[in-house]
């Protein structure tokens, strides 16, 4: 019984893709082949992008030293977090031996 009323809601969702698109399919073959959605840039961005093309720094090219970096931090800030654990563990521990002695005390 579930199989079947899936099999009938996978058919409607189907039937409904299938309907969209043939109502959708005229505007989509009006679209450019190309990809250009047919709004043009302003003279100024494109002469900004230009510049930018022409003067852009190769930050990013030797990415191996950068990544290297980030791998070190990563371990440190991994090897901080350790240690900070085991003292808040301790602190912790210490404080239910001290909260333990004061209610035995009581």
């Amino acid at each position: 019984m579930v199989q079947l009323i899936a099999f009938i809601i996978f058919i409607v969702s189907c039937a409904g893709l299938l309907a969209f698109l043939y109502v959708k399919m005229p505007e989509l073959a009006q679209l450019p082949k190309n990809g250009h959605h047919g709004i043009k840039k302003p003279l100024f961005l494109k002469k900004i992008e230009k510049r930018i093309q022409e003067h852009h720094f190769n930050i990013f090219e030797k990415k191996a030293p950068l990544h290297k970096l980030l791998s070190k931090m990563k371990v440190w800030i991994l090897k901080t977090e350790m240690v900070i654990d085991k003292l808040l563990h301790g602190i912790r521990k210490n404080a239910q031996e001290l909260e333990s002695k004061k209610n035995g005390k009581k």
